[in-house]
């Protein structure tokens, strides 16, 4: 449902954060974040009444935000990369 297998995580932060350790990079993380608010998504689409779903759905959306925010001040070529690469838009 909401939770990302240890594979997909190793895989996203391969992807966007350059080695599958570096949990910590920003990009990263807003890859992470778009990956399990897309299957938030999904399951809320069936089960419209999962209100602890529909919150952290919120939540992560927020986080994500701070996070595109925070880079987006700190390096916009890198801000417009992840956008482009997630397909999201701003």
């Amino acid at each position: 449902m909401s939770t990302v297998s240890k594979e997909k995580t190793q895989e996203i932060f391969t992807t966007f954060g350059g080695s599958a350790t570096n949990t910590g990079s920003t990009e990263g993380q807003i890859a992470l974040f778009t990956s399990r608010i897309a299957d938030l998504s999904e399951h809320l689409k069936s089960n419209p009444k999962d209100h602890s779903s529909k919150r952290t759905l919120l939540h992560l959306v927020g986080k994500r935000k701070q996070l595109l925010n925070y880079l987006h001040q700190k390096n916009l070529d890198r801000y417009k990369k992840i956008l482009e690469a997630l397909g999201l838009r701003k």
